[in-house]
């Protein structure tokens, strides 16, 4: 976790002093800590430790439940609308998602596991929210970079198991981190930030999270040569129905 957000770090201090990106002011550092504590360091610590305990179709089932709670903490902080046709979107969208995850459940226990999920479910959606307050003063690449400047500065208290673990990791394996932490964390973040600043709302966004799942079935299908369960490609059509009709609210009303 430390390693892949150190490159991350990296590679946007790195960008951010070649563009001349502007500092935060003072009086907003408390908002980019927050970002980068609850957005970053606590829903990695979460989403880690909870994985542990609970199986892959569960974990990705609890995790994509952050559109749920951005749209009701988009409500009650950002003081956005969500019409009925909406809420029937997000909600058969998570329709779709509870299908595909079951395809792939081991384990129905209930543990601490996945109460960790849930937090960082929870954590994650706070951070889109946080997000969307940022890039009304900040470009993107602000809200975007200091946050996971900030958030990876909470890791460092795992940097004495970073120091004793890398020496032994195998080359591939870092090479993967880093391809991790350039792509999947840095440029993902950013295109993240850049996308919530061109929605209305944030539920437009939010929404894809439930993709998340399905493409990484679809990908394991033509990468690893995984099969794909029948129920799962029926989850998958039902989320994109969802995500169409919440979609489609937006196109009537632009």
């Amino acid at each position: 976790m430390l390693f892949r957000f150190l490159v991350a770090s990296g590679v946007l201090l790195i960008y951010c002093a070649w563009k001349k990106v502007p500092l935060p002011k003072k009086k907003d550092l408390p908002m980019f800590i927050t970002s980068g504590f609850i957005g970053l360091f606590l829903y990695m610590w979460a989403f880690n430790a909870g994985t542990v305990h609970v199986s892959a179709g569960i974990s990705s089932f609890i995790i994509s439940t952050s559109p749920i709670f951005t749209l009701i903490f988009a409500i009650f902080f950002l003081k956005e609308k969500a019409s009925f046709v909406i809420w029937i979107g997000v909600l058969i969208s998570f329709v779709g998602l509870g299908m595909i995850s079951f395809t792939q459940v081991t384990d129905m226990q209930l543990n601490f596991g996945v109460i960790l999920l849930l937090g960082a479910s929870i954590f994650t959606s706070i951070y889109i929210i946080i997000q969307k307050f940022l890039l009304e003063k900040y470009t993107s690449m602000q809200a975007s970079a200091y946050s996971i400047v900030i958030g990876t500065m909470f890791m460092l208290i795992f940097f004495p198991a970073l120091v004793r673990e890398f020496p032994q990791a195998p080359l591939s394996a870092n090479l993967i981190i880093i391809y991790m932490g350039i792509f999947p964390a840095a440029i993902a973040y950013f295109f993240w930030s850049l996308a919530l600043s061109k929605a209305k709302k944030t539920i437009y966004i939010s929404s894809f999270l439930y993709l998340v799942p399905f493409l990484s079935i679809i990908i394991a299908y033509f990468w690893l040569g995984e099969e794909i369960p029948p129920l799962a490609l029926v989850g998958g059509v039902i989320i994109v129905a969802g995500m169409a009709l919440t979609n489609l609210v937006r196109e009537r009303k632009s």
